[in-house]
């Protein structure tokens, strides 16, 4: 009752044909042809151009304003959490005070 039932792999059905054996090919390099007397030689580059278009900056432009915008509210919202939470231990700090030393004033 208790036991985990393994699943049996099923057996195929019907005809099933073999894997495909993949050859090899080589690779033959192009023909070198003379280049012009007058033509300079093209040096590939190894990273490709950046086109940069107006709404391509305007997006970065505005993904930079957005993560700004989101840094500062989170820095000022933890700022202000912990000048609440001094606020609430300064004010706690003056109840308890008082309350510990108004027995002593009042007793006559």
């Amino acid at each position: 009752m208790l036991r985990p039932k393994i699943p049996t792999m099923p057996t195929p059905v019907g005809v099933t044909a073999p894997p495909a054996v993949v050859q090899p090919t080589t690779v033959e390099p192009a023909p070198q042809t003379m280049a012009p007397a007058m033509a300079a030689p093209v040096v590939p580059t190894a990273r490709p151009t950046i086109q940069i278009t107006p709404g391509s900056v305007l997006a970065v432009v505005g993904a930079g304003t957005a993560v700004v915008l989101v840094v500062g509210t989170v820095l000022v919202s933890m700022l202000l959490a912990t000048a609440v939470t001094a606020a609430s231990v300064a004010v706690c700090a003056v109840v308890v005070r008082s309350l510990l030393t108004s027995p002593n004033k009042h007793r006559r």
